[in-house]
């Protein structure tokens, strides 16, 4: 295979990555906007009761009803408290831009997958350390564990790729 194509094809697999990469931020932040719908969207689809009391259940019914229980007394008490949450979904979107520049020229860019790779590594002491703090049970916290492994691969594999770029002696595409 021709070096031109190889390069391309590297290209078009970092692209393919990222894109993926920043749709997930993208989800991801959307979803922290509307939380006491998509949780009563959720325990709906799990079969709960509307109206079930979390005492009465365990496990993971137990932990989605308090949940949605707090979101609701949240709504109708406290809402500008959501708007913390609205600057989460704002800083997914952010980060999610910040990757537009590695994915049109990744070797220039390569920063920024240096720096979202240090940030996944970062997920898990910081949902080790203050999910206990906020009572949050320790599957959940293994969950959100799980984003920061999730995110760090597909980059590892980008960062491995736009080394083979550099290699090649590719500055730019």
């Amino acid at each position: 295979m021709n070096n031109s194509k190889s390069i391309r094809r590297l290209y078009a697999r970092i692209r393919f990555v990222l894109s993926l990469f920043i749709l997930g931020l993208v989800v991801s932040g959307a979803t922290a906007i509307p939380l006491a719908d998509e949780l009563d969207m959720l325990t709906q689809w799990m079969g709960l009761p509307a109206a079930a009391d979390p005492r009465h259940y365990t496990g993971l019914d137990a932990w989605l009803l308090t949940v949605r229980a707090a979101l609701h007394t949240v709504d109708a008490r406290m809402p500008f408290l959501f708007y913390g949450t609205d600057w989460l979904a704002f800083g997914h979107f952010a980060i999610a831009i910040a990757f537009l520049g590695p994915w049109r020229e990744p070797v220039r860019n390569v920063w920024v997958i240096t720096f979202g790779m240090i940030v996944c590594v970062l997920v898990i002491p910081y949902a080790l350390v203050f999910g206990p703090l906020r009572g949050i049970p320790f599957y959940w916290r293994l969950i959100d564990c799980a984003f920061g492994v999730a995110g760090f691969f597909p980059l590892l594999w980008c960062r491995l790729m736009i080394g083979q770029l550099e290699r090649r002696g590719v500055s730019a595409y």
